[in-house]
Formats: C-alpha cells, sequence, structure tokens
C-alpha cells in the first residue's frame, strides 16, 4: 500500500479544472459520513482504504442551478461523483438546437464522456443546487491499480453511464411515445428507491421540453402523455410533482416486467 500513499500524498489539488460556474468548497469530502457511499464505493472497504480515497478527492465543488460543471470540448481531467442535487447532460446538434444525452442524481458520476478524446463531448449542467466531489482521473487510474475491488467499482459505474445510452437508444429506437415516457417515469423510480427515497412519489428535475428533448418527442407530445396517464388513473401529477400510482399496470405498458435499472 506504499505506492498508493505516496501518490495521494502528492500535491492533488493543482490540477488546472474546467468549470467556470462552479464554486469550490473548501471543507476536505468524508466518504465514511456520505449517505451515498454504497453507491460510490464498493461494498466492504476497509475504513483506511477509504480514507485514502478522500485524499484522491482534490475538491469538492458547488454549483448552482442552471449553472455549467463543464461544457462541450472543454479539457478532460476529472470525472464528478454527485453529491447533492441533479445533472442534465446535452449535445449541440446541427440546427443549434440543445439535445438532452442524460440525467443524473447523486451516487452517480458525470464526466466519463471525455475519458477516450481527452475533451468532454457533452456539457453538463446542474437542475439545482448541487454539489459534487471531483476525482482527478489520474489519480482514480492509480488508485484502481493499487485496489483492484476499487478499479472494479470504477469501471462499473462507468458501465452503467454506457449501459444508459444503450438503453435509450433502444429506447428511442424501438418504442412507441407512451412506452418512452412510462419507461422514463420508472427508471427514475427505481434509481430514487436505491437512494432511500419514495419509489412512487418523486420531482421532476427536468422541465417537459427537456423531457421531450431526451425521449425524441415534441413539447406537445410530452404534455399529452402525461394527461392521458393521469386520465387513466395511473398517474397523479401537480405541477413537477409525479405519484406512481400503479406501477404494475405501467410496467404492463412498457410489456416487460423485469427491473429497471437503478
Amino acid at each position: 500500500m506504499g505506492s498508493t500513499i505516496a501518490f495521494v500524498s502528492a500535491k492533488i489539488g493543482t490540477a488546472a479544472f474546467t468549470a467556470p460556474f462552479a464554486s469550490y468548497v473548501g471543507a476536505a469530502a468524508h466518504c465514511e459520513w456520505c449517505g451515498l457511499r454504497e453507491l460510490c464505493l464498493p461494498a466492504g472497504l476497509a475504513p483506511h482504504a477509504v480514507r485514502l480515497f478522500e485524499r484522491v478527492i482534490s475538491n469538492r465543488m458547488r454549483v448552482k442551478r442552471r449553472d455549467s460543471l463543464y461544457r462541450p470540448d472543454d479539457l478532460f481531467t476529472a470525472v464528478y461523483a454527485i453529491r447533492v442535487g441533479t445533472f442534465k447532460t446535452s449535445m449541440l446538434a446541427e440546427d443549434g438546437r440543445e439535445q438532452i444525452t442524460g440525467y443524473f442524481m447523486g451516487g452517480e458520476i458525470l464526466g466519463a464522456d471525455g475519458i477516450s478524446h481527452g475533451h468532454h463531448r457533452c456539457g453538463a449542467v446542474a437542475l439545482e443546487d448541487s454539489e459534487v466531489c471531483v476525482l482527478p482521473f489520474h489519480l482514480l487510474e492509480k488508485f484502481a491499480h493499487e485496489l483492484p475491488a476499487f478499479g472494479h467499482n470504477l469501471y462499473r459505474l462507468i458501465s452503467k453511464d454506457v449501459c444508459r445510452s444503450q438503453d435509450m437508444m433502444f429506447l428511442l429506437g424501438s418504442m412507441r411515445a407512451e412506452q418512452r415516457l412510462v419507461t422514463y417515469l420508472l427508471n427514475l423510480a427505481a434509481r430514487y428507491q436505491a437512494r432511500g427515497y419514495s419509489g412512487t412519489e418523486f420531482m421532476l428535475r427536468m422541465t417537459r421540453e427537456e423531457i421531450a428533448s431526451m425521449l425524441g418527442l415534441k413539447l406537445e407530445t410530452i404534455s399529452r402523455l402525461f394527461s392521458h396517464l393521469q386520465g387513466e388513473g395511473l398517474i397523479q401529477v401537480q405541477g413537477r410533482s409525479v405519484k406512481l400510482l400503479d406501477s404494475a399496470a405501467l410496467r404492463w405498458i412498457v410489456g416487460k416486467q423485469s427491473q429497471f435499472e437503478s
């Protein structure tokens, strides 16, 4: 473990991060006390290894609602573990429209899109006042080499992001409009439940226009579908608050009974 101690003892706060709209938080991160630890770190990681990992976290950053964490083409230097809040990722279409590519919440990793080319392909914007842990990627690679259990968990988190992208491609390519929205709602419910929140009642942090963009639908279609599902007694909608009244019927609409990705 000596080499691990050596590299995490280096000056880890000097990397150049490109987050012009985020503010750094001076206090150190404490993974042992974090309620999302089980989502970020592998189960059974020894306390001394957790403390070493905390030293890899160079900073915590606060990002205000609608501010950017990073933009398309920004230099890739780190990935970000969401401690508090939610983010959307997006790209600009050829005609200048924003295309939503993902929705991320506490315990999930942002920024993995920059690994392959050294620059971010997407931008990440906070949907509410949020906070992230900054994980310099070159240090993560070294830490993963020293602690295989951590490395396996890191690759699992990154692969989940890839799987979500593949699921989205399948959704857009094979499902009708109603199935797309229901799948999105069930997926949100499962992810909130995995974090200890209600799996039937939650807030929609994205606007209906943003949801429409992510699902490849028109705004009027999304509005019509919300009204239809509520009229059928399957959901209850009040502003951005959504309550799933009949999850079994919603799963029947999608056409499968399997557990949704959390």
